[in-house]
């Protein structure tokens, strides 16, 4: 595999290709990295041309063998006896295998079953729908539940499908080592007719070149379409026409200017309009907002637990804005605690008719990039009306425990209350009440720092996954630019507020879900976890014995975990192994399916701790209401949409942040070119090796092409590359020294020089 090659291609820490001279890189080749083989949702039937996926190389060849038996004599009607004869299947488990292939390609409808005993190949059209799934500039998948297999389809058989759309694709009978093809006949559905890019003008018209690095196409703007639009201004285009034909460009209109490409206000607008974020509320959602009334009604205290006379305080982010939870605490007589976890009554204000419902749901959830929020409730709501401000009396929603000083519960109630806070901590002021036992509420403070981490041994001792991930921040200037970069750090006061708000989350789910039995449980929004994928466990296994840490994949999953989280603790190679282990597990998301939360060791969770920024606590309020109050179950495949909707608005807003903290990693390290820094090995593929700068955690690329001691070449099985003469090795996980030589804003890349390995 050769390594110097004439290309700028590469990959940028999404996986996504970079562009090779004035259009786009090649990212079809396989990606031998961590990422490319843990991180991917589909990886092993994605980048394989070769065919082996999701079922394994061996089904999926051996079904590859009897289509091409099929096909090189399609008018033929076979036995099973005359297929085995033909493929040399001669024992009775060969046999039963065929047998078993064949009836699978029957039921995808690639074989036709004749009179009972003969099979033929199907010749007829077979068209399925399905979502395009864009692997890079060339091709893209269609995944469909009509079909085992995705099916491949080339750019030129698109039909200007893009990432997300919904099409009709007609397969192709040919089958190529199991590879299914088609082409597009039909879009049913498009996703966006708007899309983010770079104006390039030439006299009397331009070109869009789209910020989506797997996109295609280009999008021509005609003289009248551009509204202004200049040269390096980076624009919001909508498609008005579509080609006819393929080779031709789309034809759109510029909608919004956001400034000229590399100004701050004019990348953070880009983002959030290349993931369909709002920039504002409509003007009557708004409107609806201020006229919700402010007053606390006696008749409304009167339907509530009153509890303005017990000690609350919030404990936020010192910039936090919206405080949507507090905690109160108050002995008991028999020595017990009483401990409250009071969450705004977000409900209360919303109503399911209403416009702020309408605009709730479709946000779904509130989007924090490197310098705002995109809340997904009104200010007027967010830090206002719903915000439980120190020393004002506020509407909540309530869960309240019975505990002793081990963390043992007793008892636990739900329902609405009147809380009033006595003071809002920032985590930090938090921290010093724990760290020193002085200030105001410090003794309060610690006795629920106790709690908590009897709560959180607890969880341990079940089986919860006790990974952390590393959350980046910025220090940015008055006009954004980013000064420094640090890594978050998670101290107890951050532990304490997880524990309760993970408890109250808990046992709501456990209450609605023990209402019922069997099919008669009640509809109730989950936040489920699946355990991990076991081939993604066992490449990772892999992955963490080139540090030589010992994880196996047929243990304990969740003690393995952890004890390779205690191991790698303040290691160089923490985060990168952290990451990796979190890619092997399955996503996180909101479902009516009791299934479950792995990471957790939970058998029932939902998320209710925080209404003002998630739309499915919104739901788990109302429904939690609603059958205190002794209702019957909900519509649950209603219920199960919404679910839907909110797992990928939710996968949304973490693709925007991920954009957003890119962008700026990628403009810090641009006033930093001509620095070294140390740094770990963090992916390889045939273009390069990647690096994660220990300082700040940005990660760039070492092009093979700039190694010039020697040829190197991917030892892809090994995570590796390898010079031809030397034999000099530079593996995934080792310590590195780079020099930043380049930083493309453009492309959300930084570019490195390798210095030396450090071993």
């Amino acid at each position: 595999m050769r390594s110097k090659r004439p290309s700028k291609g590469g990959k940028d820490n999404e996986g996504r290709s970079e562009r090779s001279g004035s259009r786009r890189g090649d990212s079809s080749k396989r990606d031998s990295s961590p990422r490319g083989g843990a991180s991917s949702r589909r990886d092993s039937s994605r980048r394989d041309s070769s065919g082996s996926g999701r079922k394994g190389g061996r089904d999926r060849s051996a079904k590859g063998i009897v289509l091409e038996m099929f096909s090189s004599s399609p008018d033929t009607l076979f036995t099973q006896r005359q297929m085995a004869r033909r493929l040399g299947v001669v024992d009775k488990k060969g046999r039963d295998e065929l047998q078993n292939i064949v009836n699978a390609l029957v039921r995808e409808n690639k074989l036709l079953l004749i009179d009972g005993d003969k099979y033929q190949l199907n010749l007829r059209v077979n068209i399925i729908t399905g979502r395009v799934d864009l692997a890079n500039s060339k091709y893209a998948y269609i995944v469909s539940e009509e079909t085992e297999d995705d099916v491949r389809v080339f750019r030129e058989h698109l039909k200007y499908a893009m990432d997300g759309d919904l099409v009709k694709v007609e397969v192709l009978p040919t089958m190529q080592g199991g590879r299914a093809e088609g082409m597009v006949v039909e879009v049913l559905e498009r996703t966006r007719t708007e899309l983010v890019g770079i104006m390039t003008l030439s006299k009397n018209f331009g070109f869009v070149v789209p910020d989506f690095k797997k996109l295609y196409f280009d999008v021509f703007v005609g003289e009248r379409g551009l509204n202004g639009a200049e040269s390096g201004d980076k624009v919001l285009v909508k498609i008005v026409e579509w080609p006819k034909e393929p080779g031709k460009n789309p034809t759109g209109e510029v909608t919004r200017i956001f400034g000229q490409a590399g100004e701050h206000e004019a990348e953070m607008h880009s983002i959030m309009a290349e993931f369909g974020l709002p920039f504002e509320f409509p003007e009557e959602v708004e409107e609806e907002s201020e006229k919700i009334s402010d007053k606390i009604t006696a008749g409304e205290v009167a339907k509530r637990r009153d509890m303005r006379d017990v000690t609350t305080f919030t404990i936020d982010p010192a910039d936090a804005k919206d405080f949507d939870d507090a905690l109160s605490i108050q002995k008991l007589e028999n020595g017990r605690w009483e401990i409250g976890v009071h969450i705004a009554d977000v409900t209360h204000y919303v109503h399911p008719r209403s416009l702020l419902e309408k605009e709730a749901f479709h946000r779904a959830t509130s989007v924090y990039l490197v310098d705002r929020t995109i809340p997904m409730l009104p200010e007027r709501l967010s830090n206002g009306l719903c915000s439980l401000r120190p020393n004002e009396e506020k509407l909540t929603f309530s869960v309240v425990f019975e505990l002793d000083d081990n963390g043992k519960l007793y008892d636990t109630w739900y329902g609405r209350t009147v809380t009033y806070s006595d003071r809002r901590f920032s985590y930090e002021e938090a921290q010093e009440r724990i760290e020193s036992g002085e200030g105001d509420f410090a003794e309060e403070i610690n006795i629920l720092n106790g709690i908590a981490k009897k709560l959180q041994e607890k969880r341990f001792k079940n089986g919860a996954i006790s990974f952390e991930t590393t959350e980046v921040k910025f220090k940015l200037d008055e006009n954004g630019k980013p000064l420094y970069i640090y890594v978050k750090e998670r101290k107890d006061a951050h532990k304490l507020i997880e524990e309760f708000m993970l408890l109250a989350n808990r046992k709501v789910a456990e209450y609605v879900y023990n209402l019922g039995k069997g099919k008669k449980r009640p509809t109730m929004v989950y936040r489920t976890h699946g355990s991990p994928d076991p081939e993604k466990l066992s490449t990772f296994s892999l992955f963490a014995s080139k540090f030589g840490y010992k994880v196996d994949p047929e243990g304990d999953i969740s003690e393995e975990l952890n004890n390779l989280t205690h191991e790698i603790e303040g290691k160089p190679e923490q985060s990168v192994l952290q990451n990796l282990a979190i890619r092997t597990m399955a996503k996180a998301k909101y479902s009516t399916e009791p299934e479950g939360h792995f990471g957790l060791a939970f058998d029932h969770y939902s998320h209710f701790t925080s209404p003002i920024r998630r739309y499915p606590d919104m739901m788990a309020h109302r429904l939690l209401q609603h059958y205190l109050d002794g209702g019957q179950s909900e519509d649950k495949e209603a219920f199960e949409e919404r679910c839907r909707h909110s797992s990928e608005m939710e996968k949304r807003a973490a693709d925007a942040e991920r954009a957003s903290i890119k962008y700026k990693q990628v403009e810090f390290m641009k006033d930093t070119i001509g620095n070294q820094y140390k740094g770990i090995v963090s992916g390889v593929t045939e273009w390069g090796i990647f690096v994660e700068i220990e300082e700040n955690k940005c990660e760039g690329m070492v092009r093979l092409s700039s190694l010039n001691d020697d040829y190197y070449e991917l030892d892809a099985n090994n995570y590796r590359i390898i010079g031809r003469q030397s034999k000099r090795i530079i593996s995934f996980g080792d310590e590195v020294m780079v020099e930043v030589t380049g930083a493309n804003m453009a492309e959300r890349t930084i570019d490195l020089e390798l210095v030396k390995t450090l071993k």
